[in-house]
């Protein structure tokens, strides 16, 4: 059934269809990506409102992977694209295809639109067939080997079937119009040789399919209603159309919608290869990366990620989400399911002096005030505690209300104390424990005599603690669009020095040690963590996936006011 309320252009144009029962009543859309790299945060975008408006009008979605340029796919793209589909929390069913399941078949079209005298084998190179087509402002100019008989096209094409020619040395063209306004129409090539491996059919074919040529004719073939693509493709519909009609086939609608930009962030394939490929990043699945692998790698949810594309919505003109925005709607749903912990990433060695020696307390902790049902957690607590190094100064400034000498502060959970000395370092004067006393009155953090404390701090029992890798990511670039670069200038050179900072010497409550690679926690002050795949049992190792300062919340309640 149809939304009440279509919410964009693309679902009032598919409710308008139903309406007039122009596909019989059916939605059937697909998610079409090519497997020459990991899918990023666009991709995301695509995949939700793909998978989303099949399932709101109570339609089918395929996964159909546009295999078409052996050289750049590999299967591992092709498992991760699987997993990321599957992870953000959609399902293909049995409508796992691929344009190589077509190749026979595309085939057969090409030997169909020569017999009409609709498309020819050129001899021309590949610069050559860029000379000839000319430019925006001016004509193409007609391939000499434009008007060859079908007879010896037909032959060439089989021939060219047959591996006879070394590659590049002959396409397959389709005989449109060379002086057409739409660059694309200029007698675009829908083969070329290419002596290489495919990961699915091997060595069977040494002409492989453009993208324009398989791209429209694979959806016929499934019989899609609404091939929804991005704006780039406007400028190729005349020439999908062009083919259907040539073939008599079955016409999908096509329906362009803008692209994901999203600030601080390229999303080019082509870029993040390159990143990957010179080492700027760890992988694919660098929590740095713009791609999904990455995301959640990070500590992102799906929900969270489905939130984000929901909000931003679909629209006709091409415009820069702020990631302040994907970082906001994270906070959101982590708020709501991620469990507290205490962490202590720098940290400073406090001693209790007035705490008997030996004694360890079992505390109760809450572990989400959002959700009660979470319940609460037991923590130790001894007479020997790290605290955070920033959350002491001995000559604190005018606003800083956290530890210093002479000062009280309240402990999450536990007691009062007060600072009553500092041990320095005998070689470099840096700081390196606090002595300090407790009021045992004070037992859950609230004083019976009604006195008042002007900080909070976060600690981790010393002899329990569990000693934690930490990696603070931020944004990988520092342009906030890194893609728009000056002429002459490398997108590159606005990668960002201090995208990632690892701290190796943090403590954590020990409850954390069966903590799950993937399981994601608040640390109380410092922001979400999410445990990485790299933890041994030895060392558990946690990415920051977002700070606590939502600077988007800020900016809604800006607008509000």
């Amino acid at each position: 059934m149809a939304p009440e309320k279509p919410s964009d252009f693309i679902r009032e144009i598919i409710t308008g269809d139903l309406e007039t029962n122009k596909y019989e009543g059916r939605v059937h859309t697909r998610f079409p990506p090519e497997p020459n790299g990991y899918l990023h945060i666009g991709h995301a975008k695509s995949i939700c409102l793909n998978f989303g408006i099949a399932g709101e009008f109570g339609g089918l979605c395929n996964l159909r992977f546009d295999d078409t340029n052996p050289t750049k796919e590999e299967v591992e793209y092709v498992e991760s694209i699987k997993e990321d589909v599957r992870w953000l929390g959609f399902d293909w069913g049995d409508r796992l295809f691929y344009a190589s399941d077509y190749f026979a078949q595309l085939y057969r079209f090409a030997v169909e639109l020569i017999q009409k005298g609709k498309a020819y084998v050129c001899d021309l190179t590949a610069d050559q067939i860029r000379e000839y087509r000319g430019t925006l402002t001016t004509p193409g100019k007609e391939s000499p080997y434009r008007n060859r008989p079908v007879e010896e096209n037909l032959d060439l094409f089989a021939r060219m079937k047959a591996g006879e020619f070394p590659d590049g040395s002959r396409t397959l063209r389709a005989k449109v119009d060379m002086a057409s306004g739409n660059i694309n129409m200029r007698d675009p090539v829908m083969y070329r040789i290419l002596h290489a491996e495919h990961h699915r059919t091997g060595d069977q074919w040494c002409i492989y399919p453009m993208y324009d040529w398989a791209h429209g004719q694979c959806d016929s073939i499934e019989c899609i209603t609404h091939s929804i693509c991005t704006l780039e493709f406007e400028d190729h519909r005349p020439l999908y159309d062009w083919f259907l009609d040539e073939l008599r086939a079955y016409h999908p609608r096509q329906i362009e919608f803008a692209r994901l930009n999203l600030s601080h962030t390229v999303l080019s394939k082509r870029k993040l290869i390159q990143l990957v490929r010179e080492g700027h990043v760890r992988g694919w699945d660098d929590p740095r990366m713009p791609t999904i692998s990455g995301f959640r790698r990070r500590g992102y949810t799906p929900e969270a990620i489905r939130n984000f594309c929901d909000r931003i919505g679909v629209a006709k003109r091409d415009s820069v989400v702020d990631i302040a925005l994907l970082e906001h709607c994270l906070r959101e749903d982590l708020n709501r399911r991620a469990p507290r912990v205490m962490a202590v990433l720098r940290p400073l060695r406090v001693i209790i002096d007035n705490y008997p020696e030996g004694v360890v307390e079992e505390l109760e902790a809450t572990n989400n005030p959002e959700d009660p049902g979470m319940g609460t957690r037991k923590v130790p607590f001894s007479r020997v505690l790290y605290i955070e190094r920033e959350d002491f100064r001995e000559t604190p400034p005018k606003e800083f209300y956290r530890l210093a000498p002479g000062r009280e502060v309240r402990l999450r959970y536990a007691y009062f104390i007060t600072c009553t000395g500092a041990v320095r370092d005998e070689k470099t004067g840096e700081v390196v424990e606090l002595r300090c006393t407790y009021d045992p009155a004070t037992r859950g953090g609230d004083s019976p005599d009604g006195r008042k404390v002007k900080a909070t701090l976060h600690w981790v029992s010393a002899p329990h603690a569990l000693q934690a890798e930490v990696r603070l990511y931020d944004h990988l670039f520092v342009k906030e669009d890194p893609g728009a670069m000056g002429e002459g200038e490398d997108f590159k050179s606005s990668l960002n020095p201090k995208s990632i900072e690892t701290l190796t010497s943090c403590f954590v409550e020990p409850g954390l040690k069966a903590a799950a690679a993937g399981s994601r926690h608040q640390f109380e002050r410092q922001g979400y963590f999410c445990v990485d795949p790299d933890s041994s049992g030895e060392t558990l190792v946690f990415n920051r996936t977002v700070t606590l300062r939502d600077t988007w919340a800020k900016i809604e309640k800006a607008q509000k006011r």
